[in-house]
Formats: C-alpha cells, sequence, structure tokens
C-alpha cells in the first residue's frame, strides 16, 4: 500500500472502503475496497475530505480480485447458467430450471490452485426455479495472473464445470394399483400428488388408470400407457410384500427389464425401476404420497434430465439415503440423498 495525492491515484485500487456521511441521511461507503478509481471520481473524494488516499500498489502481471472473478466464472460456466455481476470480488451462478451439472474433479482441481475459490452446490440437484447454485472470487484483493490463467486452461479441458441439464418433457401415465380405490371404496389421493411433482418438473401426467389387485389388469393398463405415447410410466400401490401387494410382479410380467427392486433409502425403499424398450417403468412405494421428498426425487429428476440411472448409482444413494424427518422440511436443501 502507498498513500497518494487523490488526483494521481487514477487507475489504482483503494484498500479500505471510503465512508460519506450526509448528516441526518445516510452514512455509507462512497467507494468500496478493491474499487478501481477513475478520473470522475476524483470530485466525489475532495467532497468527502480525501485528498491523500491509502491505494494498492499493482504489481506488475498482477491482476485485481474483481477481473480475477470474471475470468475465473467465464470459464467455468455451463449452459443453462447466468452470470451476476461482479460485487466485494464475488460472482454468483444463477441456475434455470433443470438439474445442476457439477464437474467434481474438475471443481477439486480449481480449487487445489491456492488462492482461488469455486463454490457450487451438490451436483445432481433439481432446480425447480431460478436461484443461486455457485459463486466464486479469489482471496487477496490482487492475484498473480499466472494462476488465473491456469483456471483457464484447466477449464479448457473440459466442456464445463458448473452448468445445468434441462428437464425434458415426458408424457406420463400413471398407474394407480388396488381394490380399495378401483372399486370406489376409497378416494385416490396418490394421483394429485404425482401430477403435481411432474407439472413441477416440467412434465405432463397423460392418463390415470386404476387398476385392482389383479396383476394382469396392471400389466394391461402399463403396456396400454405405453401403446398411447407414454415416455414414462408410474405405478402407484402395492408395492410392498404382503402376498396381495402384486405391482412387482404386473411390473415383470411386461417383459421390461427390472435394474433394481429396492432402494437404501429410507423413505422408499420398496422401490422398482424397469424399462420396456427404452420407457422407464418405476413402482413407487406409498412414501411418495405423504413425504416431500423420496426416492422419487432422487431418481425422477435424473431421468427428466437424460441421465441413465443405473443398479450402480441406486446403490450409491445408501450414503445419503436416510432421510432426518426434520420437523420443516426443506428439501431439496439438506443432505437427503447426496
Amino acid at each position: 500500500m502507498k498513500t497518494v495525492p487523490v488526483q494521481d491515484a487514477v487507475g489504482m485500487v483503494l484498500c479500505h472502503d471510503m465512508t460519506k456521511i450526509v448528516p441526518g441521511k445516510t452514512k455509507g461507503p462512497a467507494f468500496k475496497k478493491g474499487h478501481i478509481i477513475a478520473e470522475e471520481d476524483i470530485q466525489t473524494l475532495l467532497k468527502i475530505g480525501k485528498e491523500h488516499i491509502y491505494v494498492l500498489n499493482m504489481e506488475k502481471n498482477c491482476i485485481h480480485e474483481n477481473e480475477a472473478a470474471e475470468r475465473i466464472a467465464r470459464a467455468a460456466v455451463g449452459p443453462g447458467i447466468t452470470l451476476s455481476g461482479v460485487c466485494e470480488g464475488r460472482i454468483n451462478f444463477e441456475a434455470s430450471p433443470g438439474l445442476l451439472d457439477v464437474n467434481v474433479e474438475a471443481l477439486n482441481r480449481i480449487n487445489s490452485i491456492e488462492e482461488v475459490v469455486l463454490a457450487t452446490m451438490h451436483d445432481g440437484q433439481q432446480v425447480t426455479e431460478p436461484r443461486l447454485v455457485a459463486g466464486t472470487r479469489v482471496v487477496p484483493l490482487v492475484i498473480k495472473e499466472e494462476k488465473v490463467m491456469q483456471v483457464e486452461a484447466l477449464c479448457a479441458e473440459y466442456d464445463y464445470v458448473v452448468g445445468i441439464r434441462p428437464f425434458k418433457h415426458y408424457k406420463v401415465g400413471l398407474v394407480t394399483t388396488g381394490s380399495e380405490v378401483f372399486h370406489g371404496r376409497i378416494k385416490d389421493k396418490f394421483g394429485p400428488v404425482i401430477r403435481e411433482k411432474f407439472s413441477k418438473l416440467g412434465s405432463t401426467v397423460m392418463d390415470q388408470r386404476l387398476t385392482s389387485d389383479d396383476p394382469v389388469m396392471t400389466r394391461d393398463a402399463i403396456l396400454a400407457c405405453i401403446s398411447e405415447g407414454a415416455e414414462m410410466v408410474v405405478v402407484t400401490g402395492g408395492m410392498s410384500v404382503d402376498p396381495d401387494d402384486q405391482t412387482p410382479t404386473a411390473i415383470r410380467s411386461t417383459g421390461a427389464e427390472i435394474l433394481t427392486y429396492g432402494s437404501p433409502t429410507f423413505p422408499g425403499v420398496m422401490f422398482m425401476l424397469a424399462e420396456l424398450d427404452g420407457v422407464p417403468i418405476l413402482g413407487l412405494p406409498g412414501c411418495v404420497m405423504y413425504y416431500r421428498a423420496s426416492i422419487f426425487d432422487l431418481v425422477v429428476p435424473r431421468l427428466l434430465a437424460g441421465e441413465q440411472v443405473t443398479r450402480k448409482d441406486i446403490v450409491a444413494m445408501g450414503h445419503g439415503g436416510f432421510c432426518a424427518t426434520c420437523d420443516v422440511c426443506r428439501y431439496p436443501v439438506c443432505p437427503f440423498g447426496k
């Protein structure tokens, strides 16, 4: 740092906030730390009593934190992300709806470069409305340019570091099993929940079919949905191990490949994922109806974003798959499934 006359400070960087006081009205920074002094700032500085100021002496091959953040953000940003303006050396990444896609390998390499910071939310998080998902800055007010160039070269090795995979619009067939619903003894409560969940993810339930506990009837309903253009079929009810719960049998009898029956998640253990000629078929346990976050919220957004969910992916959900059943559910801003 050095002190210089205000008139000689153009192009230099402030080392601290410069406070402006308007008696009886306001008190706050006229210029913030890190501000690069411009010719038009001189009169303002003189009016607040600053004839000499402390500035940062920019060494050769160094760049200011604002420029560093801008360059890092541009290098790391991917599709579906809007960058904020720089504020106090930081730039935020705002995501549009979709599945958050973070290249964790690249992220770790970036943060291994001393004095560089890029922080993100968890990879694979569903975003249903625009929100901030990452931020970047450098630690010092001034950083060696070579470190930022390292980040830029590293990011060039990948398509992007932080991006969004947009949700595709799916036509979803819904099959609700259970003789009590089929015969009208009780009102179906699963359908409205499923419709709302898919609506938030940008897809549409095209039809809902009610079936009894007869697995042949359920099988035929699943196949009818697919023949009518369903790109995904979800089957609700009858997923437990009770003898009269026949939904897994019905799904198997369609000829679909069973990717998993059972998931290491609470809630959501009695979950089935199958595929028939490229159409995912999901057997949903009852917990999906009354838990805000369940196996549905861990698997369906990934399918809608175009991911191929495998048995290995389901197995990996065990780490983080135990819901803490908080008094107030804040999913997806929580550790469940991550």
